[in-house]
């Protein structure tokens, strides 16, 4: 008996103290912040700066964000100039946590506006599945070299993850095989997808570039009616971190259909259809083909 209670004793003692040896991680957005989740599993302390339904493109830090940071032992970023403001920050907090930049080893994909935070290159590498298993494998490093003997639970955890994002690609191609080629074209509001649209031969259409701080141009959106008209373009879709207004006065002025919402940016919170990365993948596929296949 006096065993057993000793037993018990050690492991109300060790609950608190196995807590606090958590890895203190600091993500930078929801999207990065599931990533992380999914490698480092329960060895992790997680923290997100910017969360469900928040636009990290117009993000503007506090002074508890820069506390999280002091208290972080490794922070992880998208990189390719997406959180413009993240420099700023870990200068402002004093960190001197190892960064791992989750996007390093994509190609980046240029584009022809160079006047925003990207400067000529696009961010939203996280649109093609295959660039994500790179994000994986950088978190994962970056997670052993800041927990070396949590190595084999790290290594499990993105080897299960990976195989996860392999079937959720082969996913993705066989939906968008079963559009129609001459309707596989889709109108948003900034340009986010153009990494989806590389990988798996979706057109995107956007009046904004690709941070969501541009404005759209009054010839830009008059270029885009025309070319909604001219090619019969069905569907408009919106998304959950832009302003709606703009896209619903195309919409009134070509016709097209108003598809549903896209999650480019952010995902949801729990109790919305895009709470995970993989579950945003899915939600953006099943209205895209819903648009383009029925209307």
């Amino acid at each position: 008996m006096i065993r057993v209670l000793t037993a018990l004793a050690a492991l109300l003692l060790a609950g608190p103290a196995a807590a606090q040896d958590r890895l203190k991680v600091v993500a930078t957005f929801s999207i990065v912040g599931d990533l992380v989740k999914n490698v480092g599993g329960d060895r992790v302390d997680l923290t997100t700066l910017v969360g469900p339904n928040a636009d990290a493109h117009v993000y503007s830090p506090s002074p508890t964000d820069a506390r999280k940071l002091a208290d972080a032992k490794l922070i992880v970023v998208n990189g390719l100039g997406f959180e413009g403001w993240i420099e700023r920050l870990v200068k402002a907090s004093g960190s001197k946590a190892p960064i791992v930049v989750a996007a390093n080893g994509v190609k980046p994909r240029r584009v022809a506006d160079g006047h925003d935070h990207s400067h000529g290159s696009d961010p939203h590498a996280w649109q093609s599945v295959a660039n994500v298993k790179l994000y994986v494998g950088n978190i994962r490093d970056g997670l052993i070299a800041a927990d070396p003997t949590g190595k084999a639970a790290y290594e499990a955890n993105a080897t299960a993850y990976l195989a996860k994002l392999d079937a959720l690609d082969r996913e993705v191609r066989d939906a968008v095989a079963k559009i129609p080629a001459d309707r596989r074209r889709v109108i948003t509001t900034h340009d986010a997808f153009g990494y989806f649209q590389d990988a798996y031969g979706l057109e995107f259409i956007a009046p904004q570039g690709v941070s969501t701080e541009s404005e759209a141009s009054a010839k830009d959106v008059a270029r885009i009616i025309a070319q909604i008209k001219r090619q019969k373009i069905p569907a408009i879709f919106m998304e959950n971190i832009s302003d709606p207004r703009l896209l619903k006065r195309i919409a009134d002025e070509t016709g097209a259909k108003a598809g549903g919402t896209l999650y480019s940016d952010a995902l949801t919170d729990q109790k919305g259809p895009a709470p995970s990365y993989i579950d945003l993948i899915r939600h953006n596929l099943k209205q895209i083909a819903a648009a383009l296949t029925t209307s």
